[in-house]
This record gives C-alpha cells, sequence and structure tokens, in this order.
C-alpha cells in the first residue's frame, strides 16, 4: 500500500510540511527585527539549521514514498555515516581495519536485509549475539594482543548504536497492516527531533541552571523539564495518526523524550571524553549525521519494542 493512499499520513505529511513552511516565514520576518540584527551569528544558525531541516525531511519524505525498501536503504546508508564518524572519532587501532572492514560491508548489510525480510527473530540477535561473538574472534586473527579489550569494545559499542539501535526505526514499517509502519515511524522521528527543538527553545529563553556542566553545558534543567513536556503535549496532538489512544500517545511521547535526551547526553559525552564539538560537518547547523541521530538511537529501541509487544504481539 501507497503511503500516501492513507488519509491520516496525508494529514500527517501536510502539518510537517506547513510547520516547516511556517517556521521558515517566521524566520524570515524575524531576521530584519532590530533585536536580532544585532545577532547575526544567531540568525545565520537558525537559518542553516531550517535549511538543513528542508532537506532532511525531504530525503526523509523520498524515501517513505519508495516504501520500505526505500526507507531500509536510507537508514542503512545514515547507519553507515553515523558509524564512520564514530569510529573515525574513536581515532581507531591499525589492527583493527579488517574487523572494521567486516562491519562496515558484512555486518551492516546483512543486518538490514533481515530487517527488510521481515525476519524478526533473526535481526534482533544477528548483531547483538552473533556479531558479538564474531568482531573479538576477528581480532584475534591479527595476532596482536595490543589493546584487545579496547578495540573489541569499541567495535561493539560502535555496531550497537549505529546500526542496531538505530534500525529499530526503520524496523517500525513491519508493523500493523496498510501505512500503520510508516505513520509510527513519522511519529517517532516528529516526537524525537521535536523534542530536541523544544528543549533547545526553553534552554533559550528560560534556562538557567545546566543538567551536567562538565558534559553538555548548554543543556540546562529547565530546558530539559520544558521539552520533555511540550513533547508529551505534542504525542497527545498526534494520536489521531498512530493506534494509540491520547493518553498512550503521550506517554509514548514522554518515553521516545526521555530516552532521546539520555541518547544526546550519552553522546555527547563521548565528544567530549575525544575534544570534540560535533562528530563532523555533514550537516550545516547540526555537526555529523550522529549529531542528527542520537536520539533516535536510543529511543527507537524502546519505542519499537514497546509498540510490539503491547501493540503488535
Amino acid at each position: 500500500m501507497n503511503a500516501l493512499s492513507d488519509p491520516a499520513f496525508r494529514s500527517l505529511l501536510t502539518l510537517l510540511l506547513s510547520v516547516l513552511l511556517l517556521a521558515s516565514g517566521t524566520l524570515s520576518l524575524l531576521a530584519r527585527r532590530p533585536i536580532l540584527q544585532k545577532n547575526p551569528a544567531l540568525v545565520k544558525d537558525l537559518r542553516l539549521r531550517t535549511r538543513s531541516w528542508w532537506v532532511m525531511i525531504g530525503l526523509f519524505l523520498l524515501a517513505s514514498l519508495l516504501g520500505k525498501g526505500g526507507s531500509l536503504l536510507l537508514f542503512a546508508l545514515i547507519s553507515f555515516q553515523a558509524l564512520r564518524e564514530l569510529v573515525t572519532l574513536m581515532a581507531t587501532h591499525r589492527h583493527e581495519h579488517r574487523t572494521l572492514a567486516w562491519s562496515f560491508f558484512i555486518i551492516l548489510p546483512l543486518h538490514y536485509l533481515f530487517i527488510g525480510l521481515d525476519r524478526y527473530g533473526i535481526w534482533t540477535i544477528f548483531l547483538p549475539v552473533y556479531g558479538f561473538l564474531f568482531l573479538p574472534v576477528r581480532n584475534l586473527l591479527t595476532g596482536s594482543s595490543e589493546d584487545f579489550l579496547l578495540r573489541t569494545a569499541r567495535n561493539h559499542w560502535a555496531l550497537g548504536i549505529c546500526v542496531y539501535a538505530l534500525s529499530h526505526a526503520p524496523a517500525l514499517l513491519c508493523l500493523g497492516e496498510g501505512a500503520t509502519g510508516i505513520k509510527l515511524l513519522f511519529f517517532l522521528v516528529i516526537i524525537c527531533q521535536g523534542s530536541d527543538v523544544f528543549q533547545y527553545l526553553w534552554g533559550k529563553s528560560c534556562g538557567k541552571h545546566p543538567v551536567a556542566p562538565a558534559i553538555s553545558p548548554k543543556k540546562t534543567r529547565e530546558g530539559t523539564l520544558g521539552g520533555l513536556l511540550t513533547a508529551g503535549l505534542l504525542g497527545i496532538a498526534l494520536a489521531w495518526a498512530t493506534p494509540f489512544l491520547w493518553w498512550q500517545a503521550g506517554l509514548m511521547a514522554l518515553v521516545i523524550a526521555v530516552c532521546g535526551f539520555f541518547g544526546d547526553l550519552t553522546l555527547s559525552a563521548i565528544k567530549r571524553d575525544h575534544r570534540a564539538k560535533d562528530f563532523g560537518t555533514l550537516i550545516p547547523g547540526h555537526g555529523g549525521i550522529l549529531d542528527r541521530v542520537d536520539s533516535l538511537a536510543f529511543a527507537a529501541p524502546v519505542f519499537f519494542h514497546l509498540s510490539k509487544f503491547f501493540w503488535f504481539s
């Protein structure tokens, strides 16, 4: 079934594009106000973020219209780039290169292939069980024990976050019938990314007390609380596009936002540990791909399994 043939999906898509148009128009008007003209750096940052949103939404829309295969291909490419960014930041050992080649060109494609074939019993254990056991064996074949545990742990962590956890987002397409899966995927992405925006706006407007100053100085308690509650309200407002009741949609949105917050904070700790501001420069105004999907990687598995076990079991 083509997603556009579903009235609820068309309404959801229209709403999303309308919000982006409104945001772009509002930014153009506000940029002319004297108070913002005195802060060109902020205006430039907001414009870059808005343009990047248009590009990301455009790519996501194109993939969703191409169906399950298109969405899986898009997320496989996102996982590939995110894995590349994280591996680059961690400055891998020369003995890891062949193991990493297996991660990029064998394990990652096979994992997404199993999702595409809707083999739930296989893809949920392929990477965390067989991949987990294979990687240290492959590292052994290098004949070096130097930093063995560190090398293996890095490989496990990178694949776990960038491939396994993130792939639960397109796996939502396997749930339900018709356009149910794509609507769940849109709900997840809108809530997850919307929560990031809400926390940013609340933090800018009334943030005073940092949540974790040593990890992410710009994240504040006020911004976080305001963003989480607003995300919950957004979930209630979007309940009509999901199989959830209004209060269930609100709770699911809150769970997504909380998981996303900790995902963002966890990946920020990794960047801080490696003295890096961003994971990359691919997306203007956002950094790298992993900077944009860090919250999604933590939220997607929880949302997927809650949905599957309580609504599609």
